[in-house]
């Protein structure tokens, strides 16, 4: 009999030799949550630098209210899908304050981000057409783009004019579709959006820009890669999640086709999902308000981002980009030596994320902050000043900043 589970025994190994250089490094338990920015970790109060909490939203006492109210008015859950169950009356408010934030036609809410990937990816490309996908792209886009069953061509990341060589040499049968990202997770960078336009100009395809960790972040108007490009019309469709500025549970799809709708109705992820809870619907909508008229979160958010990013250059690290963006990460010279400084750094008293292969672009090894508006500057200068006590002290080996 062959053992299910035996191929996953070099992840085990790994794991153990994590557990055995310090904490659990990618199963943290946290103990309390104090603020958007503090929490108590083996008994200490630490900084919180990964949690992708980019507003500071999640403790904000209007949205707490809207969630409690909700339950309890609808109760816990919706026990099934809108397909099978109908839509509350707040699903749809939901979709309709998200379209006009956007200022697109329609949206999809579903229970997810990982599901409004698989289920946007899915529900607009089939076998016979083709997804040009950025090399560096999210799990959840590539899944997506397997559940689809279309034809799947990678292009280098960032790199508009490899993906207009592949255009031109590509005899696509079908529709094409090409996908982006507003922020890259791992490394903080964004698409440049205008030389991508330029080839869509030229070759004829529909864009998806998956803004997961952009939506709430970039342009005059929080929508996105598109907003801060000022492009936001060349952009058919875009996608993103409720997990990082919105501080809860859920995704979106949305786009101005005139057969958008149908997607609903052609993609399992949302038609065979239980639907967002009550309290996550309401929790959202409060949250998705006040990105609209608090845009000084997004203000505080871009200076904590830059203060971080400066002071991480001026002690010499190499970080993921120069762009200012709330993903900071910071490049290591082996596992060995991430692992050993993500542990210096719980232990100094700051959380990060750590990022290993084959998780990771070019298999870096990386510690990634996540910067959040809730910052204080004493906090952002803080994080800076722990890791250069680490790297004084020599835990980690770092590769130098070119």
């Amino acid at each position: 009999m062959v053992d299910l589970l035996e191929k996953h025994r070099p992840i085990a190994e790994r794991h153990a030799r994590m557990l055995a250089a310090g904490a659990n490094a990618v199963g943290l338990t946290i103990d309390k949550i104090l603020s958007p920015t503090r929490a108590l970790i083996n008994g200490r109060e630490t900084i919180l630098a990964g949690t992708n909490n980019y507003m500071g939203i999640t403790l904000d006492p209007d949205c707490i209210a809207a969630g409690q109210k909700a339950m309890a008015e609808f109760g816990t859950g919706t026990t099934g899908s809108r397909i099978a169950n109908g839509s509350y009356a707040m699903h749809r408010e939901l979709e309709n304050t998200l379209a006009k934030f956007l200022g697109r036609k329609h949206c999809i809410v579903f229970t997810t981000g990982y599901q409004a990937n698989l289920g946007m990816m899915a529900g607009l490309a089939g076998p016979k057409d083709t997804i040009y996908l950025d090399a560096d792209s999210h799990a959840s886009i590539y899944d997506g783009c397997t559940l689809s069953g279309a034809k799947l061509v990678r292009f280098r990341h960032n790199d508009a004019s490899d993906l207009d060589k592949r255009l031109a040499r590509g005899e696509d049968e079908g529709g094409r579709l090409v996908v982006l990202e507003g922020i890259y997770s791992m490394l903080g960078d964004r698409a440049p959006l205008s030389d991508f336009i330029e080839v869509k100009r030229k070759h004829g395809f529909q864009l998806l820009v998956d803004d997961a960790h952009s939506f709430g972040v970039l342009g005059p108007n929080g929508r996105g890669l598109g907003d801060e490009a000022g492009l936001d019309a060349e952009v058919d469709f875009v996608v993103g999640t409720f997990s990082k500025s919105v501080g809860a549970i859920g995704g979106f799809g949305a786009g101005d086709h005139p057969l958008f709708e149908t997607i609903r109705y052609a993609t399992r992820a949302y038609m065979f999902t239980a639907s967002p809870s009550p309290a996550s619907v309401a929790t959202s909508l409060a949250a998705i308000r006040k990105l609209a008229a608090e845009p000084e979160r997004r203000e505080r958010l871009a200076r904590n981002s830059k203060r971080l990013l400066d002071g991480f250059r001026g002690l010499g690290l190499e970080t993921g980009c120069d762009q200012v963006s709330p993903v900071v990460a910071v490049k290591c010279a082996d596992e060995p030596s991430t692992i050993a400084m993500w542990n210096a750094l719980l232990e100094a008293g700051v959380y990060v994320n750590i990022a290993l292969p084959p998780g990771t672009p070019g298999r870096m090894c990386l510690l990634r902050c996540s910067v959040s508006a809730a910052h204080s500057s004493d906090d952002i200068d803080r994080i800076i000043e722990l890791f250069g006590k680490v790297v004084a002290q020599g835990a980690p080996r770092l590769a130098a900043a070119s």
